[in-house]
């Protein structure tokens, strides 16, 4: 009975000497250019900063004016914080979940206070979230439009709403194509190999001496 040899391993047919010593050196420099991305991720935080800043300025503004605002321009400036808040989750989603997937891990597993939804976060999941956040912001600008629809002139409004359905459509695409993605690995799963007549044989014909 002739069997078929072994594949061999990818490693082991790997050039050694001085051209695997400076591949080796090469393919590690190489994975050490992911840290060029940490800085972007870390410069996030200014951004932060700045929507922290901006949602302290309409907070006070608002508080400072609530007497002399109707109920209709007190939504529209709780709103606006509304957004701003989303805004801040989004930042936050994409430095953590940004430097954990194409970074490195981040160290602070042990701590009470770490996020258990950043380890699971993905590619995918990042961009299915930040279309979420984009077409909630969206959402709620359209919203206060409709409030203030006597000062927005009817194609405005128009817009306002083509715009908002076109990220909602996006969204959709996005998730059912993320979708596809996901399951497309599962579609080439090889089945298992059938056992070898000869050797399916032998097992059975010693499996009962």
């Amino acid at each position: 009975m002739t069997t078929s040899s072994p594949s061999p391993d990818p490693q082991s047919t790997r050039r050694t000497g001085s051209f695997g010593r400076a591949e080796g050196f090469m393919e590690r420099a190489f994975f050490a250019t992911r840290w060029i991305a940490a800085p972007l991720y870390f410069g996030l935080t200014i951004g932060l900063l700045l929507v922290a800043f901006k949602f302290f300025q309409q907070l006070i503004g608002l508080v400072l004016k609530a007497t002399g605002l109707d109920f209709d321009d007190v939504f529209v400036g709780v709103l606006d914080l509304i957004d701003l808040v989303l805004l801040a989750n989004l930042l936050l989603i994409v430095m953590f979940s940004g430097y954990e997937n194409f970074v490195s891990r981040l160290d602070i597993r042990s701590h009470e206070d770490y996020p258990s939804w950043i380890g699971h976060v993905t590619f995918g999941d990042i961009k299915i979230k930040l279309m979420a956040s984009i077409v909630a912001m969206s959402a709620i600008h359209v919203l206060a439009d409709f409030i203030r629809v006597d000062e927005t002139s009817t194609r405005a409004l128009e817009w306002s709403v083509g715009i908002h359905l076109a990220f909602v459509v996006s969204g959709v695409l996005m998730a059912i194509m993320d979708r596809i993605m996901e399951g497309s690995p599962d579609t080439h799963h090889a089945d298992p190999a059938p056992p070898v007549a000869g050797k399916a044989g032998n097992d059975s014909g010693n499996g009962h001496h």
